[in-house]
């Protein structure tokens, strides 16, 4: 089943779930600690926890830098890297739902799915030969650069994850995040050292 066939089905959970996920594993950019989207994970484990959700997301934007952060780099010379995948990763902070209605996190979970993998492109070293996010989100995964493929596969894991064993899934789901916040955290250090 491709990405996009997973989030038109999947319920509020693995819908929050996924948007958080892509978020959690793009922290690296924003300059936050693995802690610092815990308690939004936290508040999954429970079937409708508004209140705890909006506290999780209110701390997490207030230690991140707040809602909309650095948009000003957009313009910068980083524009083509770091720069640019910072800005989309403060974007999904900023556009995250203060409510766990499901039509309001499958739009923010779409449009992290589609976030995240533009920032793993942007950092990947290797040029994916399809310019179109859609089409990988729809399953057409030839010629994928591997950062990209990656990421690919951790959205679709999640999404599968939560959709099997809802809240039961929720600890498999944060170990994908973490493995995936891991390689990012490296591929910034290299980009670092090579200059």
């Amino acid at each position: 089943m491709s990405l996009v066939d997973l989030i038109a089905q999947a319920d509020e959970r693995g819908l929050a779930a996924s948007g958080l996920a892509c978020l959690d594993r793009c922290v690296p950019l924003l300059g936050g600690d693995d802690e610092v989207l815990r308690p939004l994970w936290a508040s999954l484990s429970e079937a409708d926890d508004t209140a705890d959700w909006s506290e999780g997301l209110r701390q997490a934007r207030e230690k991140l830098g707040g809602p909309e952060g650095s948009e000003g780099s957009e313009g910068s010379g980083e524009a083509s890297g770091e720069g640019e995948a910072a800005v989309l990763a403060r974007r999904m902070l900023s556009a995250a739902p203060d409510s766990r209605c499901a039509e309001k996190v499958r739009v923010w979970a779409d449009a992290c799915s589609v976030a995240a993998l533009q920032i793993h492109r942007l950092l990947d070293s290797v040029d994916d030969q399809d310019t179109s996010l859609d089409s990988r989100r729809e399953g057409r995964t030839e010629g994928m650069s591997p950062l990209v493929a990656a990421e690919l596969r951790r959205q679709v894991t999640v999404l599968e994850v939560l959709a099997g064993h809802g809240a039961g899934g929720l600890r498999r789901a944060l170990e994908v995040s973490i493995e995936g916040r891991r390689v990012l955290q490296a591929v910034v250090a290299r980009r670092a050292r090579l200059g």
